[in-house]
């Protein structure tokens, strides 16, 4: 059985009061009006795993107005093994707090629990922008396949930060850079690693796949020389290069370097040169073989959530991604400004409208 939620509660989240929703293990059908509230709904989804959502957002942003009183989030999840219960919450603004099955958990256990994959309309420029939203799109991707990459993720951010404070101080000193230098190494090379080999469960999957969407071929790239091989090469790495790093006032080497390069294979052009369509097809086909991945690991296809999903498809790519959503198995949440978005879907999703009254957002049984 397919990961999926059968009952989510929102109770003062964004724009949305309250909403109770039931639901099957069919993909979910959301539409409604511009800002009417139906990304709000999905990035509660988003929040049942672990990370800050699909809009990176703080707690006390995702907080309805004007009461400001908190939020909170519970949904009753099934798969292949015993169904179990999330909740998340924030009290006035305060860090999220997560429970599973009643018993207060971490990050990695949500993350360990719960894998969910999203599109959202934001990143539909992916490739035209900054390398740190390729850096980001890859590490969720590699979160999903490895919870761990989370901790290795943090670890490396916060040595770094460190580091980068001692450098803009101008200090000197030896002595004070040694432990973050092999902390930056050992997460470090981790970070690499779980990134190359996420881009290898990725290519594995396109291939043999049997798709309507453009398969891409990724690579990591680094911004200055090659990524030390090891913690050891790593650590000497940045050893020798203190007094050019304390120039620059940053660490110039490491994972935080990289970036991911496409290519839109079939045609052999640079992603970031290809159709406004284009794009958005290499990304659903990425989203997609995530997907088929981490059904092969896990033994089950996991939630995705498609904000706007019908923008830039035809009616052929449309109708060809609503068939592979079916036949993956996934409970996947797709927006769209209407009910005609998801006719060729029929009667293999379950539909809700979201309507705006009164400053509340609605969501109901279509």
């Amino acid at each position: 059985m397919a990961l999926h939620v059968t009952s989510l509660t929102l109770s003062h989240f964004r724009s949305h009061r309250v909403a109770r929703l039931s639901l099957d293990t069919r993909p979910v059908a959301i539409w409604g009006a511009n800002g009417a509230g139906k990304t709000n709904l999905i990035e509660a989804v988003s929040l049942l795993s672990a990370g800050r959502g699909l809009r990176r957002a703080s707690a006390a942003e995702m907080t309805r107005r004007p009461e400001a009183l908190g939020w909170k989030l519970s949904a009753e999840m099934a798969s292949t093994g015993p169904a179990f219960e999330v909740e998340t919450w924030s009290d006035g603004g305060a860090a999220r707090q997560v429970k599973i099955d009643g018993k207060t958990a971490s990050q990695l256990d949500l993350a360990e629990k719960v894998r969910v994959l999203w599109l959202i309309p934001a990143m539909d420029r992916l490739w035209i922008e900054g390398a740190e939203g390729r850096r980001r799109f890859l590490d969720r991707a590699a979160l999903s396949l490895i919870p761990s990459h989370a901790q290795a993720a943090l670890s490396y951010e916060k040595a770094m930060r460190e580091r980068n404070r001692l450098l803009k101080d101008q200090v000197r000193d030896a002595h004070w850079y040694r432990a973050l230098e092999s902390q930056m190494a050992e997460s470090g090379v981790a970070l690499h690693a779980n990134r190359l080999a996420t881009l290898a469960a990725l290519a594995e999957a396109q291939a043999g796949a049997a798709t309507a969407f453009p398969a891409a071929t990724l690579r990591l790239e680094q911004s200055e020389g090659e990524m030390p091989g090891s913690a050891e090469d790593f650590a000497t790495a940045m050893h020798d290069g203190r007094m050019r790093d304390m120039a620059a006032g940053r660490s110039l080497i490491g994972p935080h370097r990289s970036d991911l390069h496409g290519v839109y294979a079939a045609k052999d052009v640079p992603a970031r040169d290809c159709s406004t369509g284009e794009q958005k097809a290499l990304l659903l086909s990425l989203i997609l073989s995530n997907a088929r991945a981490l059904a092969a690991q896990i033994g089950t296809p996991p939630l995705l959530l498609l904000d706007e999903v019908a923008a830039h498809l035809d009616a052929g790519r449309r109708a060809a991604l609503y068939d592979e959503i079916c036949a993956l198995g996934a409970q996947a949440w797709m927006t769209g400004t209407g009910p005609e978005l998801f006719d060729d879907l029929g009667n293999r999703a379950q539909r809700l409208i979201v309507e705006e009254a009164d400053g509340m957002s609605e969501a109901r049984v279509a």
